[in-house]
């Protein structure tokens, strides 16, 4: 069914990619990283296939460049945010932020177990990748620790979504005239990563299981 709001936002931020190039990606990536709702598969892959345009003022690898600095940079203002204004705050105004306390609980045991490997898996999750940044702030994760796998894990989607991007603008000329067929497009592409992203992240939980000490 058509949204009129959705397409309105959707045309929103191609618009901001077209007009603004590497600062819209950074941009919208950041907000992405937050409690923003905007998703990574209507910001990068629109701007790789501008990156195939001939005179375009982007390219591919500066997309994926861009798009995981604005990854890290809306990440760090979630921890910082979540660090700073402590568990009281959270657990009391977590709510308006997809973050009630019963989830707070939980995102904090999750850290405490998976901790780095937690943070890296989350980055190719949708929905976990928006949140994960506030329990990792809430226990105080090492954010050197925190840094390097955020900025991987970032790294590596944006580089799945650019190549997504820049397939389906090969293969579908046109398609940035319908916002909606390329997010179509682009998440029917995207499935069977984030499926094997989710395979790893559960055969990483078992080997963390079956190797844990026994007291």
């Amino acid at each position: 069914m058509h949204n009129p709001r959705m397409h309105e936002f959707l045309v929103f931020c191609m618009d901001c990619i077209q007009q603004w190039g590497y600062w819209g990606v950074v941009i919208l990536m950041a907000m992405e990283s937050s409690i923003i709702p905007v998703p990574s598969e209507i910001v990068v892959p629109p701007a790789a296939i501008a990156a195939t345009f001939p005179d375009a003022s982007m390219s591919f690898w500066g997309v994926v460049i861009a798009g995981t600095v604005g990854s890290y940079l809306g990440s760090c203002v979630m921890y910082f945010m979540a660090l700073w204004l402590g568990r009281p705050f959270m657990f009391r105004f977590g709510k308006y932020f997809l973050m009630p306390p019963h989830k707070i609980e939980k995102a904090e045991v999750f850290m405490n177990k998976y901790s780095t490997a937690g943070i890296f898996f989350a980055r190719f999750l949708p929905v976990i990748r928006h949140l994960i940044s506030i329990p990792a702030g809430l226990v105080k994760m090492n954010f050197t620790m925190f840094s390097l796998a955020t900025i991987t894990g970032s790294a590596i989607w944006c580089w799945v979504l650019a190549w997504f991007g820049d397939k389906v603008g090969r293969e579908h000329p046109g398609i940035m005239e319908s916002p909606e067929a390329l997010v179509h497009a682009v998440k029917d592409e995207s499935h069977l990563v984030v499926l094997a992203i989710v395979m790893l992240a559960g055969l990483y939980a078992l080997m963390k299981y079956m190797t844990r000490n026994k007291k």
